[in-house]
């Protein structure tokens, strides 16, 4: 199934690995300021109205959210639950393979889920560390991509994050793809995509916090995040993205694998 608006701004706001706004700067721009439209961003100014927007809902309802979930479910709670949430998706990233002519990379994911559904116990434990087959993303942006589907122009979505027209084509294209969507019921498929929200959104309320708080202009800085992040993803960066994604909680050992 698609994945709801709502989830999506968390998950765009993770994978950009750290976006937010001074709530005293609500359209994301440094005050008295308006950054020139740059290359591949026509509707900047449209762009930064709905940031601003989207940053109130996070106040409002992510956030809050995240940390209630941090303070109720420890660590090692939270990596079981992001782990038996990749396995989910494993499907989906096999199928991706498929489309993208890697029969190799389809063979390893499809191994992973089957190790990891049995012997990691329904996914809970990741058994890559131990010599299992190693985690892969590999998304329908990526296979658009090497399809040779133009990006198109970047765009901000109400509730949806930042986006262009092909990730979200891609975004879209995902939740039709896995085959784990059809099988479970409607209820079961909500409650996983709002806890993949709440996982993500915790494990970056403090990089989130920082840019806030640091940004001179948090929508150029979520712009350029956004699209590094996606060229790594596309095999397009020229340098290691930075992780910003790590559990705080994981420090003292309790969130290993």
């Amino acid at each position: 199934m698609p994945r709801p608006v709502a989830l999506s701004l968390v998950l765009a706001l993770s994978a950009a690995a750290g976006l937010s706004a001074c709530a005293a700067r609500p359209n994301g721009a440094p005050a008295g300021a308006q950054a020139p439209t740059a290359p591949g961003d026509p509707f900047e100014a449209t762009n930064r109205r709905i940031l601003g927007f989207n940053f109130k809902v996070d106040d409002a309802l992510y956030r809050p959210a995240a940390e209630f979930y941090r303070r109720a479910v420890g660590p090692w709670a939270r990596r079981r639950v992001r782990n038996a949430l990749d396995n989910l998706n494993e499907p989906r990233v096999a199928a991706n393979a498929l489309l993208q002519g890697r029969p190799v990379a389809a063979g390893t994911s499809v191994m992973r889920f089957a190790v990891n559904s049995t012997l990691g116990l329904g996914g809970l434990f990741d058994l890559e560390p131990v010599g299992g087959p190693p985690r892969q993303e590999i998304d329908f942006g990526q296979t658009l991509y090497a399809w040779g589907l133009p990006d198109g122009p970047y765009l901000m979505l109400p509730f949806a994050g930042p986006f262009t027209p092909r990730e979200l084509a891609g975004d879209v294209g995902d939740g039709f793809m896995n085959p784990v969507n059809w099988l479970l019921p409607f209820g079961a498929n909500a409650g996983r995509l709002v806890a993949r929200g709440l996982d993500e959104r915790e494990r970056n309320i403090e990089a989130l916090d920082e840019i806030r708080t640091n940004s001179l202009d948090p929508y150029a800085r979520l712009r350029s995040l956004w699209r590094q992040n996606r060229d790594a993803e596309l095999g397009l960066a020229t340098a290691e993205t930075p992780e910003v994604l790590d559990d705080p909680g994981a420090a003292d050992g309790t969130g290993s694998r």
